[in-house]
């Protein structure tokens, strides 16, 4: 998909993204995706998944709920869509996956263990409702307006779900690894490494801190507080990556992600590359439109179709307010 800077390209992957996710990748406030003096937005997609004809309807309101279709039966929440759909985007501000803090990568790789592992889709859910029960009594027991003892079956769940939260995202951390390293080493970034060490607390660990806990109003150790490293070799790239580097690194996940889904649902990914190939060289970029190529459903923005490094199998020509077939 090419055009000039603000013909709306980035609108176009945007708009495939909230039809297919239900959000933005931009921004979760519905509100700030409806134009300006409208009071609703609209997506609507239509093509085949699995040779079956299938059709989504997202629709935003200004001052209103999210409505979402799927084959015309409304979904209870957008959420739902996540489940049926594959849709993994780069985005520039996808940066923060690599150079932001640790709640940025605790939240992308959540992501991963709902799409990777879909038996244990709803476990970060599960053990952030259970934080959240604890914290709230935590702060009740600690201005006497609940017993101490009421805690303990809270603390019973948030370190059952702790456990069973941490298994997640070791595994999704080791399935992910050695795609990550092969397609950031055919990047130009050698050495790329996952890292996730951290240990699930025990009942008995949450017991002892239970002082602390109640001064601050908040559980104090789980893995709401933990790190997944992304490297290179020794190097942690949020502190000591190059910028490149850090891009690649973002790319590499993502693309090792999407060949997990390839190789596991019956239906490909949809892939939605924006603004990617700006900060690449001629050879990374010949790289990476060949790994691309694996991926049936793929969509790539550029300024020009000369940054391109391979024919693309069907060529867009996006102009403020209409879309060309080129090729």
């Amino acid at each position: 998909m090419t055009g000039e800077n603000g013909a709306g390209k980035t609108n176009l992957l945007e708009s495939l993204h909230v039809g297919t996710q239900g959000f933005s990748p931009r921004t979760r406030m519905d509100a700030q995706l409806v134009r300006n003096g409208a009071e609703h937005a609209r997506v609507a997609l239509s093509g085949m998944r699995g040779g079956v004809q299938t059709k989504v309807e997202v629709t935003l309101g200004a001052h209103e709920t999210k409505r979402v279709k799927l084959n015309g039966a409304a979904l209870r929440s957008g959420e739902l869509l996540r489940n049926e759909l594959a849709t993994l985007v780069f985005t520039p501000d996808r940066l923060s996956v690599v150079k932001g803090g640790p709640a940025v990568r605790r939240a992308y790789f959540d992501r991963a263990v709902s799409r990777l592992l879909p038996a244990r889709a709803t476990t970060p859910i599960d053990y952030g409702a259970a934080l959240g029960q604890r914290n709230a009594l935590l702060r009740r027991v600690a201005i006497g307006l609940s017993a101490a003892d009421a805690l303990e079956p809270w603390t019973a769940q948030v370190a059952r779900l702790a456990a069973n939260l941490v298994e997640a995202r070791r595994e999704v951390v080791a399935l992910l690894s050695a795609g990550f390293a092969t397609t950031a080493a055919e990047l130009g970034l050698d050495g790329a490494k996952l890292e996730y060490d951290a240990e699930a607390p025990t009942e008995a660990m949450l017991q002892a801190r239970l002082t602390r806990d109640l001064e601050r109003g908040t559980t104090g150790i789980g893995p709401h507080l933990d790190d997944v490293a992304i490297r290179s070799s020794a190097r942690d790239l949020r502190a000591f990556g190059s910028q490149g580097e850090q891009r690649i690194a973002v790319l590499a996940l993502l693309l090792a992600e999407a060949g997990l889904l390839l190789a596991r649902r019956a239906v490909p990914p949809l892939v939605l590359l924006d603004d990617v190939l700006s900060e690449l060289d001629a050879s990374r970029r010949r790289s990476l439109a060949l790994q691309l190529a694996s991926f049936p459903q793929a969509v790539v923005t550029t300024t020009g179709a000369e940054s391109l490094p391979l024919q693309p199998t069907q060529l867009l020509m996006v102009t403020p307010g209409a879309v060309t077939v080129c090729g």
